[in-house]
């Protein structure tokens, strides 16, 4: 499945999102507050638990726990295993991987999938940043070297490590929002980024056990970034954010479709009418979603997926309520 194209379009495209992001975060606050607060309440109202060093109570051993907390008195009494849980700290620290790379300025829905990041990353901070909680912030774009549109077969596409740009963890909403203007005002760049390499950039230098975001499309190579998430999800508890736009999932039936790889400039004309391309494309859409399922559970993260044409805060309130349902019960993820 190749990285998705955007679909080439003469319908306006709204305004950069630099260009209105105080309106946008004013709107968003707003939203988010309401609905949040109103729904989630709670002593401590996060997407994740977050470690801690206060102990909790015991429930059984699953695949994917860490054996340094085993509860061998439990174990001994029980014949099973068992793992003992822990109260999360209330200084919580979180850092936040923003993938606003070129194949993220997208969307055919109700949002471009640049504004589902930036909206992702003010719920976070807003579900974050209380009671001293610290929270920071990587960003991750193009390489920033211009390439005009060819066609498909014209060879491969440039490469490189894109701009990586580390937004040092603070606490206060004051410093939250000043971290949040600064996502919103990132330009995207056009060119390949690396997600592994912006995935890294949570793992040096060591920090102390806290909670990490990955918001992207998760589109780059499995390859690339599925060791550095692994490595991360050692000391952190890990969510993935998967923004996806229903285009990358299926074809509409309109005709002959120009389309353009947003990252590499490839230009390709695809004839939608055909049924079976259509049907062949949905298959290769769904085998490569599944693929970056299985990596992200392979990994050990939380998985989101939230979609440019759905409520996404609704969707977020959803994941978060299960899991806080999940944590109740003594389940995870």
């Amino acid at each position: 499945m190749a990285r998705a194209a955007a679909v080439t379009s003469p319908t306006p495209r709204p305004a950069p999102l630099g260009d209105r992001s105080e309106a946008v975060l004013s709107r968003l606050q707003l939203l988010v507050t309401r609905k949040l607060d109103g729904l989630l309440q709670g002593d401590y109202a996060g997407l994740l638990p977050g470690p801690g060093s206060e102990a909790g109570e015991s429930r059984e051993y699953r695949p994917g726990d860490d054996v340094r907390r085993m509860d061998w008195p439990v174990t001994a009494r029980t014949t099973t295993a068992h793992v003992r849980r822990t109260v999360a700290d209330r200084e919580l620290e979180t850092w936040l991987a923003l993938d606003l790379s070129a194949s993220l300025d997208f969307g055919t829905g109700q949002w471009l999938k640049r504004e589902v990041v930036v909206a992702a990353a003010a719920a976070i901070t807003h579900l974050t940043v209380r009671g001293g909680n610290r929270i920071g912030a990587v960003i991750g774009t193009g390489g920033g070297a211009s390439t005009p549109a060819r066609r498909w077969r014209a060879g491969p596409p440039p490469a490189g490590p894109g701009v990586l740009t580390r937004l040092p963890a603070r606490s206060g909403r004051k410093e939250a929002q000043g971290l949040l203007r600064a996502v919103a005002g990132t330009a995207i760049q056009p060119g390949r980024g690396d997600l592994g390499a912006l995935v890294d950039m949570l793992n040096r230098p060591p920090r102390r056990r806290g909670v990490a975001v990955v918001v992207s499309d998760f589109l780059a190579p499995v390859e690339q970034w599925a060791r550095p998430m692994r490595k991360l999800r050692v000391r952190h508890d890990v969510l993935a954010i998967e923004v996806v736009d229903p285009r990358e999932l299926e074809l509409p039936d309109v005709g002959v479709l120009p389309v353009v790889d947003p990252e590499s400039g490839e230009l390709h004309e695809v004839q939608t009418a055909d049924p079976r391309l259509r049907q062949r494309y949905a298959a290769a859409a769904a085998a490569q979603r599944a693929t970056i399922a299985a990596a992200l559970r392979g990994a050990g993260a939380a998985h989101l997926r939230l979609r440019t044409d759905r409520d996404w805060l609704l969707d977020m309130v959803r994941f978060v309520a299960a899991q806080r349902h999940a944590r109740t019960r003594g389940t995870t993820r």
